[in-house]
């Protein structure tokens, strides 16, 4: 694709343009560059674009600016991660053409939604997103590598969703097998403004519902156990479990682990059986997630983590929205490993079909949901 009117050539980054890569982020940016060994990343295991700008100049190409765009698995979300122009170049409305690249390269991955951070002191790169139509929904403290804040904006490529949204605030989880405690304090904090998100707090819930062993490493949270501790707080509790028998003891092939999983499983249900809990031991639909929501309730599902990270783990997420289209998530893990940050893993759409396969783990084919309801008036 050649603009002709700027004599500019458009096209996706090779692993031979490093060179003229790195020379660019030194000559836009005084800090938070992007090293050699991220672009090779982005480019040959990311799922990422990036795309370049070419001008001619003595019978020869140079690079003059670039746009790179991250795409995230299992959902319709795209980041727009950076926009550099060379300081000689600006002014020239390059990085509006870029922008409109990112938009199509995004519709083009089928998705919904576009991100980006910016520094607040960056008034020109604002005025620009502004203009393109993208609207600020939040902000960052100390998000740079000089302590400046970030302002969030985001551009919805298709329609916004419905009227089923909950007003649910972020937190992330702060160790690898802590997602179920995390989604729980979300959906309580949601319910309730006095909940405490802390790590301490989160700990605490993993130590009341953990299976004590997963596959490897310490144990998750399962349904009843994060049920129980919302019950013990206070909240009304709906549960939704399509396996009877105790959970993830297909994953441990250690007989001694076996036992402590079933006692575990046993020790949850005798305490719920004691409280009022409303426990269907029938798959859960997304007709009950949507009717969950319209009646106020604030779901956290159980979905294989294979559709986002290609890990095959069980994975406790955050039903906040919902329309025709897509189910939106806040997701409490953040893999910056894979170059994500929190803007990534909020209000996360996720197309309908997506997401009934993603809701839907292990050999046994477990579907299952905690919804959290505001406090029992008791």
């Amino acid at each position: 694709m050649t603009i002709a009117s700027k004599n500019l050539q458009l096209r996706t980054a090779t692993l031979d343009d490093l060179p003229a890569l790195l020379a660019l982020e030194q000559r836009c940016f005084t800090g938070d560059r992007l090293s050699r060994r991220q672009f090779r990343w982005l480019m040959q295991r990311g799922h990422a674009a990036i795309r370049l700008l070419e001008a001619e100049t003595d019978g020869e190409p140079r690079l003059v600016a670039y746009v790179l765009l991250l795409f995230h698995r299992g959902t319709t979300l795209a980041r727009i991660y950076s926009v550099a122009v060379d300081p000689d170049w600006r002014g020239q409305r390059l990085g509006e053409q870029l922008m409109q690249e990112a938009e199509r390269l995004a519709l083009d991955e089928g998705c919904s939604m576009l991100r980006l951070e910016v520094r607040t002191d960056n008034s020109a790169a604002i005025a620009l997103y502004e203009r393109l139509g993208y609207r600020q929904f939040g902000q960052y403290a100390d998000y740079y590598e000089d302590h400046t804040d970030a302002l969030r904006f985001q551009k919805r490529l298709r329609r916004a969703p419905g009227g089923l949204v909950r007003e649910v605030p972020y937190y992330q989880q702060t160790l690898p097998f802590t997602c179920g405690p995390a989604s729980l304090l979300m959906a309580m904090k949601a319910q309730d403004p006095e909940v405490e998100l802390s790590r301490n707090h989160e700990l605490q819930i993993w130590r009341e519902a953990t299976t004590i062993f997963m596959t490897t490493g310490h144990g998750g949270c399962g349904p009843r156990g994060l049920a129980l501790a919302a019950w013990q707080r206070g909240f009304d509790v709906e549960l939704w479990l399509n396996v009877e028998g105790p959970l993830f003891i297909n994953g441990v092939r250690n007989p001694a682990k076996k036992e402590v999983l079933a006692l575990v499983h046993q020790d949850f249900r005798d305490q719920l059986m004691a409280t009022g809990i409303r426990e269907h031991l029938a798959e859960v639909t997304q007709q009950d997630l949507q009717q969950a929501l319209e009646q106020g309730g604030v779901p956290l599902v159980l979905i294989s983590s294979w559709r986002f990270s290609r890990q095959k783990s069980p994975h406790w997420v955050v039903v906040m929205a919902m329309d025709e289209q897509f189910i939106y998530l806040h997701d409490p893990e953040v893999d910056e490993e894979d170059q994500k940050s929190r803007i990534d893993t909020q209000q996360v759409p996720v197309s309908r079909l997506e997401f009934s396969r993603m809701a839907c783990f292990g050999q046994e084919k477990l579907r299952t949901a905690v919804v959290i309801y505001p406090k029992r008036s008791e």
